[in-house]
């Protein structure tokens, strides 16, 4: 039977900690970034109204543009110059276009050997009959994954600065919350409801279908992963914030994109580490109808889908409620 370990042990090791910091029960930062209250200054309403005059004065004579001629000047010297600009900027587009090489034209700089690699070996070296999926997830994968990274910092950042904290909020907030939810349960909104209970499963089925078929026709993770946050979004809407919390929570985002990246890292590291086409391993070949075929570029395919299915519901959420 093994020894239970203390607790204050157990906050020293890093892995609890950082268990902690990925579930969200705990913010490492409180105590430490908070703000505190100012002291509020003291003001007589003598000053103030003294203040107030001397204010509206200063303006009176800033924005008077009968008399005031710097301004005036200003005023004209600003349309002038914005003319200027638009002109300028016009003329520069213009010439630049006239440099352009006709289009279709076979000497163009476009026609080089880089397009011709794509088209004549994508599928012997990816495996995709896509062309811009074998492209995206395999000759660049590495800055594909980066864009997925982009992503999921991008809604973490997010999260930091808009997510309402329940321990610290106000008594005002929470009124304000509890209000909320009585409108969107009391709110008649049976088109709404009754259109997504219809619309958002055929969205989000449709979403899957566009992810996994990515690399045997036109689709993939990121317009794949689009429609399936369309469809999160128009679920949400129309049956409320809490009942989608019942299968959706920040943990739920966290590990689904976690999981994702670091899927997505070890099957291109994989791939870097073992000469691109794999050694000892010959990248299946992409078959039209069969979608277990083309190697890795299914499962990179689901990973890109499912973080940026995450990535737009997450900002939706926490630009309209506060939180996940």
């Amino acid at each position: 039977m093994s020894k239970q370990i203390p607790q204050d042990e157990l906050n020293k090791k890093f892995s609890y900690r950082f268990k902690q910091w990925m579930q969200g029960d705990v913010d490492q930062y409180v105590g430490l970034v908070e703000m505190h209250k100012q002291d509020e200054v003291g003001v007589t309403k003598r000053e103030a109204s003294k203040h107030k005059k001397e204010q509206d004065k200063l303006f009176a004579e800033i924005y008077d543009t009968e008399n005031n001629k710097v301004y005036k000047n200003f005023l004209l010297f600003y349309k002038v110059a914005a003319v200027i600009c638009c002109v300028a900027l016009i003329v520069m587009l213009l010439v630049t276009v006239s440099y352009l090489p006709p289009v279709g034209d076979p000497a163009n700089p476009a026609h080089n050997e880089v397009v011709e690699k794509y088209i004549e070996d994508g599928m012997q070296d990816t495996g995709a009959v896509n062309i811009v999926t074998g492209m995206i997830l395999d000759y660049r994968a590495f800055d594909t994954f980066g864009e997925s990274n982009v992503l999921f910092m991008a809604v973490i950042g997010v999260l930091m600065l808009l997510q309402r904290d329940h321990k610290n909020a106000s008594a005002v907030e929470d009124k304000e919350m509890a209000e909320d939810e009585v409108f969107d349960s009391q709110d008649s909104k049976t088109i709404l409801r009754l259109g997504a209970k219809c619309l958002a499963p055929i969205v989000i089925l449709y979403g899957i279908y566009v992810v996994l078929n990515g690399h045997l026709s036109p689709g993939g993770g990121f317009s794949g992963g689009s429609i399936i946050g369309a469809g999160l979004i128009l679920y949400s809407a129309a049956n409320g914030h809490k009942k989608m919390q019942t299968f959706f929570t920040i943990k739920t985002l966290t590990k689904i994109s976690v999981a994702c990246l670091l899927t997505y890292c070890g099957c291109k590291s994989y791939s870097f580490f073992t000469g691109a086409n794999h050694v000892g391993w010959e990248i299946p070949k992409g078959t039209p109808g069969n979608i277990l075929s083309s190697g890795f570029i299914l499962p990179l395919n689901i990973c890109v889908g499912l973080v940026v299915a995450c990535t737009m519901y997450g900002f939706y959420a926490l630009f309209t409620k506060g939180e996940i």
